[in-house]
């Protein structure tokens, strides 16, 4: 989820079975299926819970449709619970996201259009669906307004973005302007949109000749919507754009936008709704993707303890390579001049990313990216996997496990010769670490706003690295709420030349002050001091001895609210242990299950006294002084 200049509202997540009602041919590659039943409106789940009601009120918003596996009479479902869903993950459920093209609230209908693109589980559904045929979804997650300080909209997609740009030509405000570029296979795949004073559309579409030619480089693109975007009028005024289709497509846009037009990355949303080359089907039956092949315990332990492929990978993201190909500079000599390397070195690293399917050779000596290796350009993939990216410089500690394990402390000084602290203090680290954190914050800080936790509340204080977003939706909501951020030097830095972007209104970011606190200092005297997933990073006694200095300077009432993730022994995942493991390495600490969590509540003399669980199933754990029984 990009940074965005657009507000975001959160829903919860709620499992609803509901009906074919209507099948319709829109044009020969697009297919509407119309659903309709009970569960759009309020009702009690299976397991007892309360759910609302269905809504949907952003353009792009998605909704997850659940499928059969291939031979199986029913779907894998997730479970219900009181705020959000239990995804299985042996096996999990077969699963696809699609557009909601229309909702009417007053008809309690729902429109999906798919585009007939490929070989899929959704389009095999689509095209073999019959009224009265009954399916699951899930979603949407979050819908998102249009932003309320862009002039004008810049609007690209293919035919799989095409449900989304029709919704919003129907909604846009009256006044509007923008241009739309919308490219599609065929004359008679183009449809009927809106025509309004001030909305510019163009279709774009790929003929016979463009199909041939592109069949030689056997990439199945084209350069229309490329084009077009480069060579459109660059209206007066502040742009917002929205683009959407094949992710090589939308990256080569997003890179034009930013880098040659100068577009602020936060006005420049985009989504690879699919990437080319993604074909996996039985060998029975062409049209049903295959499940996951069975392995033998010997191949599955071949798999988990491999270390050659990424660390290939990781050096080829290093030197740069996926994103210079992506760039056209395809041959080896060239790439090894580009990125200082000996030629015949790089053409072996190039030679072994061939048969792990992350590039493939068009001739003898160029190399081109393929779905799998398109992925690597993605930034945030990028940052990940890049030794010095925000992410990828924390990954570096879980070279030192073996130390860790042996003497339950960080060894990320070992490995990198600075602790993550000190890496942490470098401001353009800093920097770049807290700019990353910033982009997931919107979805975790607006259901709380909006829950009622913080009604009434006057002062709050804020101890977390998403400060800035989280501050916005809290003030947003709650007009007469002040908010102070405790944070470090070197956060406080970035943080108050972030509000400048992250909050534009004035009269609410003069209701956030920045103070150079640590977690450890007493907070100013505050109705609430809020703990936002600040405690992994440090041992039992310090996590402690931070929430007594949070609750020393609490007003009568008062009380420290602590969001916080735990480790979930009853339902292990691969993913909570991979996080376990690299806190370990890199702070000496760890995830802490929910009872180690309460051992630290209670030492820090506090008790819990409510849990609210918002959102998608985030639970924040309201604290008072007074020791647990």
């Amino acid at each position: 989820m990009p940074k965005s200049s657009r507000r975001i509202a959160v829903h919860p997540l709620t499992l609803r079975e509901v009906e074919v009602v209507r099948v319709q041919d829109l044009t020969p590659g697009m297919r509407r299926i119309t659903l309709a039943g009970a569960e759009f409106r309020e009702f009690t789940s299976a397991n007892g819970f309360a759910q609302p009601a269905f809504g949907s009120t952003g353009f792009d918003d998605d909704i997850r449709l659940v499928f059969r596996y291939p031979g199986q009479d029913r779907p894998v479902l997730p479970t219900q619970e009181e705020k959000g869903l239990h995804l299985p993950r042996d096996p999990r459920p077969l699963s696809r996201v699609y557009t909601v093209r229309r909702w009417d609230p007053e008809t309690g209908e729902l429109d999906i259009d798919f585009a007939r693109h490929g070989i899929g589980v959704g389009t095999t559904w689509a095209y073999r669906a019959q009224v009265g045929d009954r399916i699951h979804f899930f979603g949407p997650g979050s819908s998102r307004a249009l932003p309320q300080d862009a002039d004008w909209l810049l609007v690209a997609g293919d035919e799989t973005a095409l449900p989304a740009i029709a919704r919003l030509l129907e909604e846009l405000p009256e006044g509007s302007r923008a241009q739309v570029f919308i490219e599609v296979g065929h004359q008679e795949d183009r449809q009927e949109v809106p025509e309004r004073a001030g909305v510019e559309v163009t279709w774009l579409v790929r003929d016979s000749a463009d199909a041939d030619a592109d069949a030689a480089t056997d990439t199945g693109l084209t350069s229309h919507l490329l084009d077009a975007v480069r060579n459109c009028a660059w209206w007066d005024g502040k742009p917002f754009a929205w683009v959407a289709g094949e992710q090589s497509v939308v990256r080569d846009i997003r890179r034009h936008l930013v880098e040659d037009r100068g577009m602020s990355k936060q006005d420049v949303e985009f989504a690879g709704y699919w990437r080319r080359g993604e074909v996996v089907a039985l060998e029975t039956d062409a049209a049903v993707p295959d499940p996951q092949k069975t392995k033998t315990p010997f191949e599955k332990l071949h798999d988990l303890t491999e270390l050659i492929p990424p660390v290939a990978i990781r050096t080829a993201v290093e030197l740069g390579v996926p994103e210079l190909i992506s760039r056209g500079v395809t041959a080896v000599k060239d790439l090894a001049v580009r990125v200082d390397a000996d030629e015949r070195a790089l053409g072996k690293l190039l030679r072994y990313l061939h048969t792990l399917d992350v590039v493939t050779a068009t001739e003898p000596g160029h190399y081109a990216l393929t779905a799998v290796g398109e992925v690597l350009t993605v930034d945030f993939m990028a940052d990940f996997l890049h030794p010095a990216g925000a992410a990828g410089r924390e990954f570096r500690g879980i070279h030192g496990l073996t130390e860790s394990i042996r003497t339950g402390r960080a060894s990320y000084a070992s490995i990198t010769g600075q602790t993550f602290a000190e890496a942490r203090a470098e401001q353009d680290y800093e920097d770049r670490y807290l700019e990353r954190l910033a982009k997931f914050q919107a979805a975790l800080a607006e259901p709380i706003a909006t829950s009622g936790i913080l009604e009434g509340v006057r002062h709050l204080v804020l101890h977390s690295g998403g400060a800035g977003t989280q501050a916005r939706e809290f003030v947003t909501a709650h007009e007469n709420l002040t908010v102070t951020i405790a944070a470090l030097p070197a956060q406080a830095d970035w943080l108050r030349r972030d509000l400048l972007d992250t909050v534009p209104d004035e009269q609410q970011r003069a209701r956030i002050g920045v103070v150079e606190q640590s977690v450890f200092e007493p907070s100013p005297p505050a109705e609430i001091v809020f703990i936002i997933r600040a405690l992994k990073i440090l041992p039992d006694a310090d996590a402690a001895h931070a929430l007594r200095r949070a609750a020393e300077n609490l007003l009568p009432g008062g009380r420290v609210l602590l969001v916080e993730d735990v480790f979930d022994t009853d339902d292990l995942d691969e993913h909570d242990g991979e996080a376990d493991l690299l806190a370990l390495t890199v702070h000496g600490s760890g995830l802490r299950t929910a009872a180690e969590l309460d051992d630290v509540i209670s030492r820090a003399g506090l008790r819990r006294s409510l849990t609210h669980t918002v959102g998608w199933g985030t639970r924040v754990l309201e604290l008072v002084p007074g020791q647990q029984h």
